[in-house]
């Protein structure tokens, strides 16, 4: 048995997650993958796939392999473009990337033409939700990620800071009222947020006198999207905490008015996360070097300079 070649077809089931789609893309007879990977597995000793006549899905020990698989197939073309140079070294292959969906909206989507001019043989498969998808299991490359991260089993690197802005319709403050400081926030009407993960509402901050202090906000409507939230802080519904790079045009046209500038709200983090090894792969290098121009090009979510 060919073991580089066995992961590889592993590899390529996982991540098609179907035996038929993988066949079709590898142009072999799905009977030949079925039999690889029956080899691999009495050659492991282990289960890696459970199979039914309607999904597949990793076990325990599959993951675990299948990550490894990944690093390993990962340093292997890595180290066989760097001895061969020239076109081998070039970005190019099926590149499956999770994005937020107001980020990927709004931020990445709109000058992904650039990345194509000059990257034209990396296709990308680009996924937008607010879930956290599971990199191992769905077969994806890597994700963009806003906030704090959760999963130690991946790799990430840190690409900008997503500033945040309150503000409110001139419609809302006429009825309500300019809010003077953060306390007056509790009295007037706004936009909830909530999570489309968890279903709980997200707390606004703010600094004040130094301190960061939390206020959970009410009102008539609450939403779980980025985009829809500001859409409502548009219609005078409520005040909204929103990213600075989405409000940005609306506060230039006087659709919306920051208040409470002097209590700003905390940033937060944005990064690219993939599994252990994938980096040394072209494509992603090349996808994640890209990113990184493309949020130091945009102010609002530029990485925040280290203090002295």
């Amino acid at each position: 048995m060919d073991r580089i070649k066995a992961m590889q077809t592993f590899v390529r089931i996982v991540e098609a997650n179907s035996f038929t789609r993988a066949a079709e893309s590898l142009d072999l007879p799905r009977a030949a993958l079925t039999a690889t990977l029956q080899k691999l597995e009495a050659y492991l000793g282990r289960r890696l796939l459970q199979r039914t006549t309607r999904s597949l899905s990793l076990t325990t020990d599959g993951a675990d392999y299948y990550a490894k698989c990944v690093e390993i197939l990962a340093a292997i073309d890595a180290a066989e473009a760097d001895l061969r140079g020239g076109p081998a070294a070039v970005p190019r292959g099926r590149l499956r990337v999770d994005l937020p969906g107001a980020v990927g909206r709004n931020v990445v989507l709109p000058r992904l033409h650039a990345f194509r001019a000059a990257f034209p043989e990396v296709e990308l498969v680009v996924s937008l939700g607010d879930r956290l998808a599971d990199l191992t299991r769905d077969g994806i490359d890597c994700a963009l990620r806003v906030g704090a991260l959760q999963d130690s089993a991946l790799v990430a690197r840190a690409l900008g800071s997503m500033r945040f802005v309150t503000c409110a319709a001139p419609a809302l403050l006429a009825r309500h009222g300019m809010p003077r400081t953060p306390d007056d926030v509790r009295g007037m009407p706004a936009v909830v947020q909530f999570s489309g993960r968890t279903g709980r509402p997200f707390a606004w901050d703010f600094l004040v006198d130094g301190k960061l202090e939390r206020i959970d906000v009410d009102g008539p409507v609450a939403v779980n999207d980025a985009d829809a939230y500001v859409c409502c802080g548009v219609q005078g519904i409520g005040l909204i905490q929103a990213a600075a790079y989405q409000v940005r045009p609306h506060l230039a046209s006087g659709a919306l008015v920051e208040v409470l500038a002097d209590y700003p709200s905390t940033p937060m983090p944005v990064s690219l996360v993939y599994p252990q090894g994938r980096m040394l792969v072209p494509k992603l290098r090349a996808f994640a070097q890209w990113l990184e121009e493309v949020f130091e090009a945009e102010p609002a979510l530029r990485r925040q300079a280290a203090p002295a």
